[in-house]
């Protein structure tokens, strides 16, 4: 009788232990600081998913080794809903590739939710280079060896692999140069000591409408929208360049179905919303979408396409 007095009484407690499950904040995890894209994006998800869950929706900022400190709290965390994080494709894609030690494995560490938005990279040259396109810079590069050189925001980011991928591409051995982030990049290549540079599309806006730089190609399957006129590799003859980055949400370790699905519907709502578009194409980004399995697939579409790039760097952070 015992036994079946505490089974009644647990049958009686859960809906309301589940009720103050439900009023426990909600955390989002951001493995940077707050103000990078990341956090950023972080915070307009945060805002409308706590009206969409009707409950507290808290980021919480524990920047630390590249994304690698929120990711090993998101693996050690309970599985009981009140947690998630939000990161960009290094933590769960590139650390892999690029780290002999990793305190986390993204296959079996990270529940997916879904994937948040798209953003892509571009090549771009200063404003007074003799080049306009593709096949001149390729010409350019093959009559002119000493400037096949490119730089980008830091050695080991995605616009690096990607530089190793287009030299692949045209044929050409391009030596990296790695900067201090996006804005000595792009005083770099304003200041021509660097030939060409390669950062997100969004971060050469401004000195491409001011003609101070000038883009050359974007990375993405389609044109970006944030610059519609700019062509895409794929259109001027290297189909094989193609490439974008993301940002995604994820769970814990063996976190419900359930609660996954919540999580997903919930996002997949706010993404859906002409204000998050707005707000998303303000930044140069695209809107995500879709399901947990889309988000592996493309998890594992990724690490296939990165892998022999990363490999040809011969890059290595540890």
């Amino acid at each position: 009788m015992k036994g079946a007095s505490s089974v009644a009484l647990a049958g009686l407690l859960h809906p309301f232990m589940a009720h103050a499950q439900s009023d426990r904040p909600l955390r989002i995890l951001v493995g940077f600081p707050a103000g990078v894209a990341v956090d950023v994006v972080s915070r307009i998800i945060a805002e409308k998913m706590r009206e969409e869950l009707k409950r507290t929706v808290i980021v919480e900022n524990r920047p630390g080794a590249g994304g690698r400190l929120a990711a090993e709290l998101l693996k050690n965390a309970p599985p009981d809903g009140n947690t998630l994080m939000i990161a960009p494709i290094v933590v769960p894609v590139l650390a892999p590739l690029v780290f002999n030690k990793l305190n986390y494995d993204p296959n079996t560490d990270f529940t997916p939710v879904g994937r948040i938005c798209d953003f892509g990279f571009a090549l771009a040259v200063p404003g007074d280079s003799p080049v306009k396109n593709l096949k001149e810079y390729a010409a350019w590069l093959k009559a002119n060896p000493q400037q096949a050189s490119f730089g980008s925001p830091a050695a080991g980011s995605l616009p690096h692999f990607f530089g190793v991928m287009i030299g692949d591409a045209l044929g050409v051995q391009m030596v990296h140069a790695p900067f201090n982030g996006g804005a000595a990049l792009q005083s770099a290549v304003l200041g021509n000591h660097v030939p060409a540079g390669i950062d997100v599309v969004f971060e050469w806006l401004q000195n491409a409408k001011a003609g101070k730089v000038r883009v050359l190609a974007t990375s993405g399957a389609t044109r970006s929208p944030v610059m519609p006129d700019v062509p895409t590799f794929k259109e001027q003859g290297y189909p094989q360049v193609v490439g974008l980055s993301w940002m995604a949400m994820y769970a814990p370790p063996k976190t419900s179905a359930e609660q996954v699905e919540t999580f997903n519907k919930a996002l997949n709502k706010v993404l859906g919303l002409p204000e998050i578009k707005e707000r998303f194409l303000a930044l140069g980004l695209e809107v995500g979408g879709g399901s947990p399995k889309d988000l592996v697939q493309t998890m594992k579409d990724d690490s296939l396409r990165w892998a022999p790039i990363v490999a040809k760097s011969g890059f290595k952070a540890d």
